[in-house]
């Protein structure tokens, strides 16, 4: 749950806006990907939320990164929030492992495994929770045109 709206909370006036779906297993990432893709539009183009296209372009490959996660190891279903605020969107997917990802360093000699490595490197903040049944991992990803500071 995301705090009030108000100085520093990064939300918009009316609250966060948001959309959540469960994805079973027999969506394509594209497609889900697409969902995200269409959540942003519609903040630029209904609400007049300055949404950069750096910001979809990032948006869908943390969408892509972590459905692909979860896909690869955990059994069963996902769901997908994407919460905008007014200078964020924060990414969220939950899905029913409980055990936590391991983020490895980065290692240019290592093939596949850089998807939670790419997540943290092109997001404003990144954290993984354990929940009471599986896990939740959501990433803050900047609206404007911005990297994030380190």
């Amino acid at each position: 749950m995301r705090q009030a709206a108000g100085e520093g909370s990064g939300e918009l006036a009316e609250g966060p806006l948001s959309v959540s779906a469960v994805f079973e297993g027999g969506e394509t990432i594209a497609g889900i990907r697409d969902r995200a893709s269409s959540f942003l539009r519609d903040l630029r183009e209904k609400r007049g939320v300055p949404v950069s296209d750096r910001a979809v372009d990032v948006v869908q490959l943390v969408v892509s990164e972590l459905v692909t996660n979860t896909r690869k190891y955990a059994p069963g279903p996902l769901l997908l929030t994407l919460e905008a605020g007014e200078s964020v969107v924060w990414v969220t997917v939950w899905d029913s492992e409980p055990r936590l990802p391991v983020i490895r360093g980065a290692d240019p000699a290592r093939v596949g495994q850089h998807g939670l490595e790419i997540v943290r490197a092109v997001s404003r903040s990144f954290e993984i929770h354990r929940e009471p049944v599986g896990k939740r991992v959501t990433a803050t990803v900047d609206l404007a045109e911005r990297w994030p500071e380190r």
